[in-house]
């Protein structure tokens, strides 16, 4: 038989052709690299990095990037505490980023019940801002729902106390200030991180079962004060000119019995002139006042002839021509 040369052993391989340490080492470094991945964390502009390890708070990051610690030793939640944020209630906008602006539970929160017994359907909106990050998070288990529910609680003694009238109408203003007191002070009590920057309402109007007849009142109320304002305006222009006209009635008659009674006292004056001096001289007062009398009554008359009762043929010597009249002068 031939010699076969001697056959060399050589170390066993596993399958694929790489060794055991190689492999640990490679899931370790990859492990490694993974873990490094995710302690990388970027910050946004209008938020803050509370740090949390081991669920303990250590710190909070600004705005950039930032490293943490890898494999659930560091947490970090992301709090936009430079942006205003807000919870409607009552409806819902789209697209909205904060989880607790619309309600979740679908329940009816905005149907109210006024002082005087009314409902009302209440639309509001609560703007507020995170101001103390840690006692947002450390403070309450969930801050969001827990400030819903306060508003809501809020809003429904505000309400409460006012009729529909006020709600509907006027009162706005006046809910609105006391709605942000109130929460503004439950907020701070609680030690929530909060900072409540406003309470505004939108639609209040009633529920629609009772929203047709609702209107029909509203519209009655208005023709009424439609009709009151309308006589007023009558009034207005009817009276003052009627008391402006009675005035002018009354002036007038004073006048003249001022003009009567003073004419009567000149009256009464010359009478006892003429007396005095008829008392002094009869005949010659008589006389004088016959003269006067004469030359006040004979120009009324016209023009006169007077002739003699034997006269004859006395158109000769009248006047036929009426006379011309005489040229005004020439005023100075």
């Amino acid at each position: 038989m031939a010699d076969f040369p001697p056959f060399s052993r050589r170390p066993s391989l596993p399958p694929g052709g790489i060794s055991l340490p190689w492999v640990a080492a490679a899931a370790l470094a990859a492990i490694l690299v993974a873990g490094l991945a995710r302690g990388i964390y970027t910050v946004g502009t209008e938020s803050v990095g509370v740090v949390q390890r081991f669920g303990r708070f250590v710190g909070t990051t600004g705005p950039g990037l930032h490293l943490k610690l890898p494999f659930g030793i560091d947490r970090v939640t992301i709090l936009p505490v430079k942006r205003q944020l807000k919870m409607e209630f009552g409806f819902g906008s789209s697209g909205a980023t904060n989880p607790d602006q619309v309600s979740q539970e679908g329940r009816r929160e905005s149907d109210m019940v006024t002082g005087d017994l009314n409902a009302a359907h209440v639309e509001w909106v609560v703007q507020y801002e995170i101001s103390d990050p840690e006692a947002y998070l450390f403070n309450m288990r969930e801050p969001g729902p827990t400030l819903r529910d306060l508003a809501e609680s809020v809003m429904r003694e505000v309400v409460g106390d006012r009729t529909v009238d006020e709600v509907l109408t006027i009162g706005r203003q006046g809910i609105e200030n006391d709605a942000i007191a109130k929460l503004t002070a439950l907020v701070q009590d609680l030690r929530m991180g909060l900072r409540v920057q406003q309470v505004q309402l939108k639609n209040v109007h009633p529920p629609a079962p009772v929203q047709r007849s609702f209107d029909e009142v509203n519209r009655a109320q208005q023709e009424r004060e439609q009709m009151i304002n309308q006589a007023n305006g009558e009034y207005n222009k009817v009276v003052p000119r009627a008391s402006g006209e009675a005035a002018k009635e009354i002036s007038a008659a004073e006048g003249y019995a001022l003009k009567r009674v003073n004419e009567a006292e000149g009256d009464v004056a010359r009478f006892r002139s003429l007396l005095e001096q008829y008392e002094k001289a009869p005949e010659v007062t008589r006389q004088r006042l016959y003269l006067e009398t004469m030359a006040d009554v004979i120009p009324r008359l016209g023009g006169k002839i007077i002739l003699d009762a034997d006269a004859r043929q006395f158109l000769p010597l009248m006047n036929l021509r009426p006379p011309e009249p005489a040229p005004a002068r020439a005023q100075p």
